[in-house]
């Protein structure tokens, strides 16, 4: 089985401008990615996909393998498919560019989803632990059936606790996909659906149209980097590591 890791890298964030460009002791966070992505050992190819010029050369820049779209996208999941489209893969793994501290276990985790030959599209997901994790809109939550494939992803809490005496447990969808190829093309085939929109959240396009995307449960650390305030995180995150190590 060929697979393959693509990283989309779009420089503008309507909520943090150029945040792949930030630094990590001293590191950019695109390149801090992708050079963990590769340390994994686990892809036949490691691929990031970029519509920015800074970005490209940054990635060059440490002999990193590229490539510039050549459209403009809607979703990471669409630029990841231009890329592939002629590319001889059978997985493929979309490795968020803001999410720098992905390791070797995630991805294999995700990469034996495909064992099952039922699975055409894979995710990650972790245990919430906080009230205020749960509530924050920045977190898409989802909620699973026995088999741990999705039933629905929101930025609202779900489940809803109607009644006082019960519990739930309550999951977030980390951001890192793995997918068939002929399931991502197919994606990009159909135009946005209501609840994508509503949500912002494209894996709903896939629920939207009946495609189950598999999620696979983890406990390893990821810190996306959406504002200011999680790069700080990111970087005390990296502090404490260091301080471990030593």
């Amino acid at each position: 089985m060929m697979k393959i890791a693509v990283i989309p890298a779009r420089y503008a964030s309507e909520r943090f401008p150029g945040k792949l460009m930030q630094l990590l002791d001293g590191q950019s966070v695109i390149v801090t990615t992708y050079l963990n992505t590769v340390a994994t050992n686990l892809f036949d190819e490691v691929l990031a996909v970029t519509d920015n010029e800074i970005i490209f050369n940054e990635i060059k820049r440490v002999g990193g393998n590229v490539m510039m779209s050549k459209r403009k996208h809607e979703s990471g999941s669409d630029r990841i498919a231009e890329a592939v489209a002629d590319m001889d893969c059978d997985v493929i793994l979309n490795v968020q560019g803001d999410e720098p501290f992905v390791n070797k276990k995630m991805f294999s985790d995700l990469l034996h989803a495909f064992d099952d030959a039922n699975v055409q599209v894979a995710s990650l997901m972790h245990i919430l632990y906080e009230q205020a994790d749960v509530e924050n809109s920045g977190n898409a939550k989802v909620v699973v059936d026995k088999n741990n494939d999705a039933l629905y992803f929101s930025r609202a809490v779900i489940p809803f606790i109607r009644d006082t005496g019960t519990s739930a447990t309550f999951y977030n969808h980390i951001g890192i996909y793995a997918y068939r190829k002929n399931a991502l093309l197919q994606f990009t085939q159909w135009p946005q659906t209501i609840l994508e929109k509503i949500e912002r959240l494209e894996q709903l396009r896939y629920l939207e149209h009946g495609v189950k995307i598999r999620m696979i449960i983890t406990d390893q650390i990821s810190i996306g980097i959406d504002t200011p305030e999680d790069l700080e995180r990111a970087r005390e995150y990296l502090s404490e590591q260091q301080k471990a190590q030593l």
